[in-house]
């Protein structure tokens, strides 16, 4: 055995590209490990060691990517005429609402509502 070789298990492959893939599409730290078969730890220790300050910080870094790429997506299909897609990025960007106005007719009677405090005896 080598200075350098510290016995154990040779290490996994480490796929930086694979990894911002999986953020982009807004995977937890869970699922990436999953996904690339080593755990939470070793994506965060693999990451350090490229020089990022973690997985939570690289997390932050490229996830608006991801959101950006979902938006644009969103847009193209509005822009496309789907209604329901208008109508929710008309609520979500310009503040759009839907209104009911209910009228009530007929006679109005009081409702007459009684709460009863019921409590467990004591055996």
């Amino acid at each position: 055995m080598t200075a350098k070789d510290k016995g154990g298990r040779p290490r996994l492959p480490f796929d930086l590209d694979q990894l911002i893939a999986l953020v982009r599409i807004q995977c937890t730290a869970v699922e990436c490990a999953a996904v690339m078969k080593m755990t939470e730890d070793t994506i965060d220790r693999r990451l350090k060691d490229q020089g990022e300050t973690g997985f939570a910080e690289f997390y932050k870094k490229h996830q608006g990517e991801g959101k950006a790429s979902l938006r644009r997506a969103q847009w193209k299909v509005a822009q496309d005429g789907n209604p329901t897609m208008l109508i929710w990025l008309g609520k979500q960007a310009l503040g759009q609402r839907d209104e009911q106005h209910l009228k009530h007719g007929g006679d109005v009677t009081p409702i007459r509502v009684v709460f009863e405090t019921c409590y467990a005896k004591d055996t």
